[in-house]
């Protein structure tokens, strides 16, 4: 039997997530990755900002640093060059990520510097008051949208490849068997790697719009998800309201610490 324990602070337990919230399915597929590919605990770096997913650093025996709102990605590019051969892991949600982040956001994939991103997406700011995030569907109810967002959503993986990332996948805690294999595809790969993680929020998302059973929202993931082999099979009518998971995007470019690394070899070479 697999002992999660072994990546476990268990003193900081029992943990904040709310009854029904996926963020522990994360740590569980996250922490399954970590050991299927044998990373040393002393190697690895998890990074967090603010917010219901940036707490899980606390949660694991790693090197952890919780940051600032907004700012995770810029405090991980700090320690991936510092040492390069630390493997960095940033925790993240849509709002911290794309919202007060999202400079830091497209900027690292346009670097496309060796850090790994786990981006929650639970459509809204779940933990410092329930308002409209950048992922937030258009129509549906927070707390600073009481009638409905009007504003259009971010697709924030396509958002990933389009600013110059080498890895974007989609995952969704339902699924958790595949969210493990997309995290450790995701911690293999060298350069700026994504994955967008559904998760469900049936405190500051669900209550507001008729969804506040977790059950009702873990079903909504198994009927709306589709692998993106099937999704690019079917009708523009049958993808309708459908999200596709899987590998998205998945290509070789040159590394940002690596090439500066080079480039400070070649330096000393010329004195």
């Amino acid at each position: 039997m697999f002992d999660y324990l072994e990546y476990i602070r268990t003193r900081n337990f029992p943990h904040i997530w709310c009854s029904g919230c996926g963020d522990g399915i994360v740590l569980k597929s996250l922490i399954r990755a970590l050991k299927k590919l044998e990373f040393s605990k002393d190697e690895t770096v998890m990074v967090s900002g603010i917010g219901c997913s940036s707490r899980t650093p606390g949660y694991v025996d790693l090197n952890t640093l919780h940051t600032t709102h907004g700012r995770a990605i810029a405090f991980a590019t700090g320690v991936k060059l510092a040492n390069p051969k630390l493997h960095v892991i940033v925790v993240t949600g849509d709002g911290d990520a794309t919202a007060i982040g999202g400079n830091h956001y497209i900027h690292a994939a346009r670097r496309n510097i060796d850090l790994t991103v786990l981006l929650y997406n639970n459509y809204i700011y779940g933990m410092t008051g329930g308002q409209v995030s950048p992922t937030t569907p258009r129509g549906d109810k927070a707390s600073t949208a009481p009638y409905g967002a009007l504003e259009n959503s971010f697709n924030i993986s396509g958002l990933a490849e389009a600013a110059g990332a080498s890895f974007v996948a989609r995952g969704d805690v339902y699924h958790a068997t595949q969210l493990e294999k997309l995290i450790a595809k995701a911690l293999q790969k060298k350069g700026f790697s994504v994955v967008e993680i559904l998760s469900p929020c049936p405190t500051a998302y669900g209550r507001r719009n008729k969804m506040a059973h977790p059950v009702t929202l873990m079903e909504w993931l198994r009927d709306h998800t589709v692998s993106i082999t099937k999704y690019e099979k079917m009708s523009e009518e049958e993808r309708k309201g459908m999200v596709e998971t899987g590998v998205l995007y998945d290509e070789e470019k040159p590394e940002f610490s690596s090439e500066y690394e080079a480039l400070i070899e070649r330096l000393k070479e010329k004195k």
